[in-house]
C-alpha cells in the first residue's frame, strides 16, 4: 500500500480511532464502565504503529522492529487491561470517581474524554510515523539502543506488576501499601518504566527527518502521567482508601522517578520489603 503523502496517514489514523472511539462510547454508556477507554487508546496506539511500519517507506528491518516494539507494548498493556480490569466487570476508581462527581453529566463529557483520547493516539503515534520513513540503510547504532531502552523499560513494568500482584495477593497486607521490590524506590515505578519504553519509541525516530519532533511523545506522557490522567488521580485513590499509611509513602518516597527512600519519614513498622 503506497501513499504518497505521509501526512495523510495521521488523518487515516485520525478518522478511525475517532470512528471506534465513537462505538466504544456508545458501549460504555450500555455496559456504565468506562474502563474500555483505555483499552481503546492502547490498541489505537499499537494499530496505528503497525499500520505506519506496513505502509512507511523507511528502511524493512527498522519498520519491523517498529512494529515489534510498539505492538509488544500493545500487547502487553492491552492483555493487562482487558483481563484485570474490563472482563472483570468492576469500573476504574478514576472512572467511578468522575461517574459521581459529574453525575448526569457524566455520559456527555465522557463523549468528549473519549475523542481526546483518540487525539492523543494520532499526537503520540508521530515518533512511529518519521520512524517508518527513516531510509537509513539496515539497523543503525541508535535503533539498537532504543531496542536495549524498550528492554529495559518492559521489564522493569513487568517486575513492578508482579512485586504489586505478589503483594495484593496475601491477605495480610490489605488495606497496607505496597513497599516491596521497585516500589520502595518509587511510588510508581510501572509509570516510570512504561515512560522508558516512550523514550525508546523517540529515539528510534529521532535519526530520521524532522525526528526532534518525536521527542514530544515522550515529553507529552511524562507531563500526562505525572500531572493529569496518571499519578494525581492514582494517589487520591490511594489515599482514600490507606489514608495515613500511604501519606507515609509519599513523605518516604519519590513519586516517579526512582531514588532512594526518606527512611526517616517512615514508622519502622509501616517499612515493608
Amino acid at each position: 500500500m503506497m501513499i504518497e503523502n505521509m501526512w495523510i496517514r495521521p488523518l487515516i489514523v485520525g478518522v478511525v480511532v475517532a470512528i471506534a472511539m465513537t462505538g466504544l462510547w456508545v458501549f460504555q454508556r450500555r455496559t456504565r464502565d468506562a474502563t474500555i477507554v483505555d483499552l481503546g487508546w492502547t490498541v489505537g496506539i499499537g494499530a496505528a504503529a503497525i499500520f505506519y511500519a506496513v505502509v512507511g517507506e523507511g528502511d524493512i528491518g527498522r519498520r519491523v522492529l517498529l512494529a515489534a516494539l510498539v505492538g509488544g507494548w500493545s500487547a502487553r498493556l492491552a492483555r493487562h487491561i482487558l483481563f484485570d480490569r474490563v472482563l472483570k466487570g468492576v469500573e476504574d476508581g478514576r472512572y467511578k470517581a468522575l461517574r459521581e462527581e459529574w453525575g448526569d453529566r457524566f455520559d456527555g463529557r465522557m463523549f468528549w474524554f473519549f475523542h481526546a483520547q483518540g487525539l492523543l493516539v494520532v499526537i503520540l503515534s508521530i515518533p512511529f510515523l518519521l520512524a517508518s520513513e527513516d531510509g537509513r540503510s539496515g539497523l543503525q547504532l541508535t535503533d539498537i539502543l532504543a531496542a536495549a531502552l524498550w528492554i529495559v523499560g518492559m521489564a522493569g513494568e513487568t517486575i513492578a506488576d508482579k512485586q504489586l500482584a505478589a503483594w495484593r495477593s496475601n491477605p495480610e497486607n490489605k488495606g497496607k501499601t505496597c513497599r516491596a521490590g521497585l516500589w520502595r524506590y518509587s511510588r510508581h515505578p510501572n509509570y516510570f518504566f512504561e515512560w522508558l519504553m516512550w523514550c525508546a519509541f523517540a529515539l528510534l525516530a529521532l535519526p530520521a527527518p524532522m525526528g526532534w519532533l518525536g521527542l514530544s511523545a515522550p515529553l507529552l506522557m511524562l507531563l500526562l502521567i505525572t500531572k493529569v490522567t496518571g499519578i494525581p488521580p492514582s494517589e487520591a485513590q490511594a489515599v482514600r482508601s490507606r489514608g495515613d499509611d500511604y501519606r507515609r509513602y509519599q513523605k518516604s518516597t519519590s513519586a516517579f522517578f526512582p531514588w532512594p527512600p526518606k527512611n526517616d519519614a517512615e514508622k519502622p513498622e509501616d517499612r515493608s520489603t
